[in-house]
C-alpha cells in the first residue's frame, strides 16, 4: 500500500471517529454523504457481488442490499469506509486481504 494511500484512509477513519464523537468544533469532522447508487458503484469498481463485498468487509449481504435499495442508510464510519471503497477500491481490497 502506498503512503499516500494508507495517509488518505487513516485520515477518513480519524474523521470518522471525531464525527462519532461529536467532535465538530475542531472543524476535522465532516458529513460525507453516500447514496444508494454510491454504494452500488462502489461495490462494483471493486469487482464484487453482494455477497462477496458484504463478506470482505465484514457486513451482512441484507444490509448491502438495503444499503443500495435506499431502504436504509449507512451511517458513521460505513460511510467513510464505502466513499474510500469507490475512490480507492484496490487499496481498501489489499488492506484488509493481508
Amino acid at each position: 500500500m502506498s503512503k499516500r494511500a494508507f495517509e488518505g484512509i487513516l485520515e477518513g477513519l480519524k474523521e470518522a471517529l471525531a464525527y462519532t464523537k461529536g467532535d465538530h468544533s475542531k472543524g476535522r469532522a465532516v458529513h460525507v454523504s453516500v447514496k444508494p447508487t454510491d454504494i452500488k458503484t462502489a461495490r462494483r469498481k471493486a469487482g464484487l457481488s453482494r455477497a462477496a463485498f458484504a463478506r470482505v468487509f465484514g457486513l451482512s449481504a441484507a444490509t448491502v442490499r438495503k444499503w443500495e435499495n435506499g431502504e436504509r442508510e449507512p451511517t458513521g464510519a460505513a460511510r467513510v469506509l464505502l466513499t474510500i471503497i469507490s475512490r480507492e477500491p484496490e487499496v481498501v481490497l489489499r488492506a484488509v486481504r493481508k
